[in-house]
This record gives C-alpha cells, sequence and structure tokens, in this order.
C-alpha cells in the first residue's frame, strides 16, 4: 500500500506531512546515528546548492552535525532520543532501498537521465508552476517597406503541476534489532526493499499512466487561473498527448489485421513520427511498447520479397532517424489483472506504442526530494518505524497551443 501526502499553504495534510513539518521540511533530522566515536548526529540540508562535478546539476549541501548542538540552539526533533541505528546500519538500508528502485523502473530512468529537474525544497512547495508562451509576430512584404503590420505581444499562461509525497511504511521491534547486533547477524532488510519498490513502482506507473496521479489546484477561467488542471498525468492519460490507431497488427487469437507482417509495423511507426514532424518536434524519439510486442520486435525483420533476415523488427525500427531507442516497458501490460500485489495489479494495454521526443520543452523528472528513509519510535521505544519516501513527479507539458511531442498509438482489437 503507498499513500501520497500534502504540504498545503504551509499547512501539512496527512501523517507523514505532519511529521515533516515538525523538522522543518528536512528529513535528515528524522535520521538520528550513532557515528564510530559514540556521538549522536544527524545529516542535515544547510538550503545552500552545489553543482555536482560529474552530474553538472544542482544538489543540496548536507552537512554532519551533532544532536546536542542543534538541541543548545533550540532545535528540536521528535526522534532525537531514538538513535537506535548506528550510521552503518543507515547506510544498508539506503543501499538496499536505492537498489530496488533501478531494478526494471525503464519510464522514470530513462527520463531522469535525460531530463531532471530538482534543487529547490520540494516539502514546502504544493504546486510547481511554470508558464507556456504563445509565438508573437508577423512579417509583411512589400516594396518600400511602408506597410503597416499588428503590433502583437506575446501572450503568456499559467500551469501548475502537484507535488505529491509518495511513500510507504515498514517497523521493526527494538528487541529484534538488538539481537541482530548482538548475534553479529545482519539486520533483516526485507521490508526496506519490499517498501522502496512499492515506491519506484508507483511513480514509474504513474509516469506510464496506468496509475491515475494526483490532482489538486484544479484550474480557472480567471486572469492568472491554470490553462489546464493541475494535475499529474502519464504518457498514456495526459489531455494534450497525440494518439494514432494502429493501421496494422500482428495477428492471433482474438486480433484483426490477418496479413501483417513486420514492414506493417514499421510503416506505423514512420505515421507516428510524421504525425509529431506536423507538430514541430523533431526527436529525439524513444519508441515504448507493450509486453506483446516482444515476440514480434525480436524476430526477424525480412524485407518486401526477399527471403533473407537482415535483422530483426526492434533493430529495424532503431534505425528511423530521430528514433534513439525501442523499449519495453513492464507495466505496460497486454492483459489485464489484479492479484492483490500491488506490483501485480495491471491494466490492459494490448499492441500499444508510445512515442516520446526526450526533451525538457515536452517532459521532465521533477526530483523534489530523492527516495529517503526515516525512523521515529513508538510504543515506548519498543517498535522503530521507518517509511520510505520520494518527492518524483513526472511533468508532462505542452505549449501554449497545446502541441505535444508525446504520441499514444492503440490497436483496436
Amino acid at each position: 500500500m503507498f499513500v501520497q501526502d500534502y504540504i498545503i499553504n504551509g499547512m501539512a495534510s496527512g501523517e507523514v506531512a505532519e511529521r515533516m513539518s515538525g523538522v522543518r521540511y528536512d528529513p535528515g533530522l528524522m535520521r538520528p546515528y550513532v557515528d564510530d566515536r559514540g556521538i549522536p548526529c544527524v545529516t542535515v540540508n544547510t538550503g545552500q546548492v552545489r553543482v555536482d562535478p560529474k552530474t553538472r546539476r544542482a544538489v543540496p549541501v548536507l552537512e554532519k552535525r551533532r544532536i546536542s548542538d542543534l538541541q543548545a540552539n533550540g532545535i528540536n526533533a521528535p526522534v532525537f532520543n531514538a538513535t537506535s541505528l548506528r550510521k552503518e546500519e543507515w547506510i544498508e538500508l539506503d543501499r538496499v532501498v536505492l537498489r530496488a528502485a533501478r531494478f526494471r523502473m525503464r519510464a522514470w530512468a530513462d527520463l531522469a537521465s535525460t531530463n531532471s529537474f530538482g534543487g529547490f525544497n520540494a516539502m514546502a512547495k504544493m504546486i510547481l508552476e511554470y508558464e507556456t508562451m504563445s509565438d508573437p509576430g508577423e512579417a509583411i512584404v512589400d516594396m518600400d517597406g511602408l506597410s503597416e503590420g499588428r503590433r502583437d505581444a506575446p501572450k503568456f499562461q499559467l500551469e501548475g503541476l502537484p507535488l505529491p509525497i509518495t511513500h510507504s511504511d515498514f517497523s521493526f521491534a527494538s528487541r529484534q534489532l538488538a539481537a541482530s547486533r548482538n548475534s553479529g547477524t545482519p539486520l533483516d532488510t526485507t521490508m526496506a526493499e519490499a517498501a522502496g519498490r512499492r515506491v519506484a513502482e508507483t511513480i514509474e506507473r504513474t509516469l506510464i499512466g496506468v496509475d491515475t496521479g494526483v490532482t489538486y489546484g484544479g484550474n480557472s477561467t480567471q486572469v492568472g487561473g491554470y490553462g489546464r488542471t493541475s494535475a499529474v498525468y502519464g504518457y498514456t492519460n495526459f489531455p494534450a498527448r497525440l494518439t494514432k490507431t494502429n493501421a496494422y497488427r500482428p495477428t492471433g487469437t482474438g486480433r484483426s489485421g490477418t496479413g501483417w507482417v513486420a514492414a506493417d509495423t514499421l510503416k506505423d511507426v514512420l505515421a507516428m513520427r510524421d504525425q509529431l514532424y506536423l507538430g514541430k518536434f523533431y526527436g529525439p524519439f524513444i519508441l515504448y511498447h507493450s509486453n506483446d510486442w516482444d515476440q514480434y520486435m525480436d524476430n526477424d525483420y525480412i524485407l518486401t520479397g526477399g527471403n533473407v533476415a537482415t535483422q530483426t523488427l526492434r533493430e529495424r525500427l532503431r534505425a528511423i532517424e530521430g528514433v534513439t531507442d525501442v523499449r519495453r516497458l513492464d507495466f505496460l501490460s497486454s492483459r489485464a489483472s489484479a492479484t492483490g500485489d500491488p506490483a501485480n495489479i495491471l491494466t490492459a494495454f494490448p499492441f500499444r506504442l508510445i512515442m516520446v521526443q526526450m526533451t525538457a520543452d515536452v517532459c521532465r523528472a521533477v526530483n523534489g526530494m530523492d527516495i529517503t528513509t526515516v525512523q521515529w519510535e513508538t510504543m515506548g521505544g519498543m517498535q522503530l518505524n521507518f517509511k520510505v519516501m520520494a518527492i518524483q513527479v513526472p511533468q508532462l507539458r505542452a505549449d501554449f497551443y497545446g502541441n505535444c511531442g508525446i504520441l499514444d498509438c492503440q490497436a483496436t482489437l
């Protein structure tokens, strides 16, 4: 189970948001540990940023502080007396969470590595606002240059993106932790891995559009209101996305399109690219597909009229100018299922193709807070509670006129 909380107008809404407001929205204050000299410490966000020389992105500056020094300056947190974990145990938990988050999360990994936006305190904000602008002006052609043209000015439209917290909880008994230290047995991190996986999967599914994103803020017809509903959208449910129906589909039980050959899908993909070209989107593109395409994408591609397999269909599609990759999305399933396991609740997207221009004016990965683990005690210190949480939100964008560089190609069965 996952939950999404808000910080609304500076007021906390939800259990985790209320706890974060009590520590000035710095998750580091909820992560006490004992350093190698036995001194209770926390690692805090200084509020400053620096440019990472490797990624060339702005990252927050973190510093180690003694809890006693913070308390002497009037800074307290309800978990300062809960330094039950040594720093090395925090490192183990964080490593497991990150490893789970990176496993098969292709859509978010692609977007975050290409267009990532962060470096601000997302815990203290409820909406990320931005503006779209019209393309003003006109040129006049005459022989003397005296014809008077229209005096134009750009128009701006405000848009909003909610910044929800995605989080998952787990806990350990204090006695279990003490026994683990006493015997030298490694801390059981099964629940840490599961919680990290649930958070990462929810972010991935929201970007694809398998899960419906949060709506907050609405829109308004008044001056200064949002042009579109302030909501978190994915590739398959963004209202401004382009759409297309497959002209050719692979054959099979319950499907039409008799006589399909691999070259038919090539025609479809070229038509998708042309449709994006008409909207002035010229790539680079990634072509995502549902899992039922695998057996066709990786089968031999044979040129029309020939009998020699020269490459697979996937390789042929990758050779299209502007298409940088052709990738399967695990959560873009051909069949619906609901087994009760959050990881296996799938919506049917049979023979789906999604072409996305991977530029910042089309889509961005808003990283308001990396996947983080916080801790607090209950039951008189007999139970240690943990929360894995992140503020990672897809931002799909359209220009002032509603043009968008995302094309969702569906199959008619």
